[in-house]
């Protein structure tokens, strides 16, 4: 698991074990060869919790003078505090019951920034089976740790991805399929409304026609942009259901608030209409359905909403055509 610089390799236990012995003998030589990788040596005595030995590397990397690292406590000290407590506590329980291990934590830097090290640690015991001594190496693992982040940041920004719809931005079929079943379940659990409103742009394709696909596109984008800025509570959720066809979740809602905010829907089209559409017969569509689920979770082919049939027209409150 040990995961070290490109040019370092980590110690098995039987090479720690000579190193341990080696430094006893204070090999002038072997100790050149430690000092001069970009591993750090290092040596804790367990009774007095003192350090024997740290290689001077810790200063090119930390700021701090070999010197300095007097005790386990400038180890702990010099710890971010969000790691000190389960790092300390982890590392003495294993050194306790006399086994290896190694840790992440993020360590203070003279300057007062922070650099990732992972500590691998051997522990060395007498022969009466008690702790004599720790002995280790530290390692950068600064890079490593931006490249994971960097990889994280990525695999969420691909997730989001794959919930939005390429065109207009907003949520995709994919992404409301998994939203109206977790809606469903939550209504039918708090016993709460859930409203859907259904929402289509008429005549679309000949549109497309005379206009051509690019002018469709981005009469899309502004219809999607209209009726996002429509749906404002963190819950509701807009997605594009099929080719001009948009649907808007609306949770612990009930069918006079649904209407409402199809009428809202309606206003903001009629507002930009001669932004929106230049063609004369655009029509815009909105149907409402409003439940207090009992049933059980909904699925894509138990659900009328799901598999996309238009529910019924909506009130006067509602959409029209126009």
């Amino acid at each position: 698991m040990a995961c070290v610089a490109e040019t370092d390799v980590v110690p098995g236990i039987g090479e720690m074990v000579d190193i341990d012995n080696r430094m006893t003998l204070g090999s002038a030589v072997y100790k050149t060869l430690l000092e001069s990788t970009r591993a750090i040596p290092w040596k804790i005595d367990w009774e007095s919790k003192q350090f024997a030995y740290i290689g001077p590397q810790i200063e090119a990397l930390l700021g701090w003078a070999p010197s300095s690292w007097e005790s386990v406590e400038d180890w702990a000290s010099r710890m971010h505090p969000e790691d000190r407590g389960w790092v300390v506590d982890f590392c003495v329980a294993q050194s306790l019951a006399g086994v290896d291990h190694e840790a992440d934590y993020r360590a203070l830097t003279r300057d007062g920034h922070y650099v990732w090290i992972r500590d691998v640690v051997h522990v060395v015991r007498r022969p009466d089976g008690t702790v004599d001594s720790l002995i280790g190496f530290m390692f950068d693992i600064s890079e490593r740790k931006r490249t994971e982040q960097q990889l994280i940041s990525l695999q969420k920004e691909m997730e989001e991805l794959s919930f939005r719809d390429g065109l207009t931005g907003v949520a995709n079929r994919r992404r409301f399929d998994a939203i109206i079943e977790l809606e469903w379940s939550n209504a039918r659990r708090n016993r709460q409304p859930l409203s859907l409103l259904m929402m289509d742009i008429d005549y679309f394709k000949q549109y497309n026609d005379r206009y051509g696909h690019l002018e469709g596109d981005a009469c899309l984008k502004r219809v999607a942009r209209i009726l996002n800025s429509a749906a404002t509570r963190a819950r509701d959720l807009l997605a594009r259901f099929g080719g001009e066809e948009f649907v808007l979740v609306l949770p612990e809602t009930d069918e006079t608030a649904a209407g409402k905010l199809a009428a809202r829907c309606r206003e903001l089209i009629l507002a930009e209409r001669g932004v929106v559409v230049t063609h004369e017969s655009i029509r815009y569509w909105c149907g409402l359905r409003q439940a207090a689920p009992k049933a059980a979770v909904c699925t894509s082919k138990r659900c009328s909403w799901c598999r996309g049939t238009r529910a019924r027209q909506p009130s006067a409150s509602g959409c029209t055509s126009w």
